[in-house]
């Protein structure tokens, strides 16, 4: 096994434990430059890359959600809000849009649509207004 191959490894381990580039490369005595010149050049690597990345953060999730779980049975308001927000339909954020509308107007304003685009973007529905207004003038 070559010295690179060595190095490469030992990164990659240390990214899996902590998924933070600059850290790995300052536990392994490498450059940021060296590893994204690794990753552009080397297919398998940036692969592998990609792979301890996730899995890094897949640990620091697992500890977090650890650590969040802990401060609600220590009854911690603010980790429960934050649970049940991101838990619980129930308790998820909404989005109420209201407008006026006279209802003998079949369309709706150029205004209106705008209040409802945002409003979907807003609740993650349509990705981007702007995106959904192109493919509007597209059709």
């Amino acid at each position: 096994m070559s010295k690179k191959n060595k190095i490469q490894d030992s990164f990659l381990e240390e990214l899996k434990k902590i998924p933070i580039i600059q850290v790995a490369c300052e536990r392994v005595g490498i450059s940021r430059n060296s590893i994204y010149r690794w990753k552009r050049d080397d297919k398998d690597f940036s692969k592998l890359m990609d792979k301890a990345l996730a899995e890094g953060e897949e640990l620091v999730n697992d500890m977090s959600e650890s650590q969040l779980l802990t401060l609600i049975k220590e009854k911690n308001f603010s980790a429960i809000r934050f649970w049940l927000n991101h838990r619980s339909p129930k308790f998820k954020d909404k989005v109420e849009v209201t407008t006026k509308v006279d209802i003998n107007d079949e369309e709706l304003t150029q205004e209106q649509q705008d209040v409802v685009h945002k409003a979907l973007s807003l609740a993650s529905i349509i990705t981007n207004v702007s995106d959904k207004q192109d493919e509007k003038t597209n059709s």
